[in-house]
């Protein structure tokens, strides 16, 4: 369990407290909207109302005492600068900021800031993948040219084993897990027989996963 800050309780901030919590983490909120904080309240598990733009109401907060401080403004970037460089001038250990373009990244890394996320782009990108390609409910990237997808076993391989259907071989691809209902079968053996009934996680170059959906 991780001790973590996150400023800005706006979708992104709310999103990410209710997610923390589901993981077992503490999480304290702060926003200077008193209405954002209260939406917070079921997902955190403290929340104060300030303005973290203020230097002693973040040395308030004893920011070093947290494992992770998430910066999750993204209508006010310069309030977004200011509040990461005064975590960090207040001993935050790791301070991940939100930005939105590449110029914010650079300046708010400059300011303290130990990571930069994009949510928007990330969002972006993977709907630009998951909703062109065929065949594809699912997508995480690994690298800009390596990616796992979730994707429908093909009728054709129904009763045939990986095996047999040489899937390394033909088609460049690695199968990482499949997902049967609720049951997940992690790294399945060359001798698995498939029913039709599975999802697969398939590991690749992006290259040779989008020819295989093609298929």
């Amino acid at each position: 369990m991780k001790s973590i800050l996150i400023i800005g309780m706006g979708r992104f901030g709310r999103h990410m407290a209710e997610k923390l919590q589901e993981l077992g983490h503490e999480v304290l909120a702060v926003d200077q909207d008193e209405d954002r904080v209260n939406q917070a309240l079921p997902y955190v598990t403290n929340a104060q109302i300030g303005d973290a733009t203020n230097d002693e109401f973040i040395k308030s907060l004893g920011v070093k005492n947290f494992d992770l401080c998430f910066v999750a403004i993204g209508d006010n970037f310069q309030n977004s600068l200011i509040i990461t460089s005064l975590l960090k001038d207040h001993g935050a250990r790791m301070v991940i900021s939100r930005a939105s373009r590449d110029m914010h990244a650079r300046l708010l890394l400059r300011n303290g800031a130990n990571e930069v996320v994009y949510p928007e782009r990330h969002e972006a990108v993977w709907a630009a993948v998951r909703f062109s390609a065929d065949n594809v409910f699912d997508y995480i990237p690994l690298t800009e040219e390596v990616s796992i997808y979730e994707t429908p076993v093909p009728a054709a391989w129904m009763g045939k084993t990986i095996a047999e259907l040489k899937v390394r071989q033909k088609y460049s691809i690695n199968i990482v897990a499949l997902r049967r209902g609720g049951e997940v079968v992690s790294l399945p053996s060359p001798d698995y027989t498939f029913t039709g009934s599975e999802l697969m996680f398939i590991l690749g170059t992006n290259k040779d996963v989008n020819k295989f959906t093609h298929f």
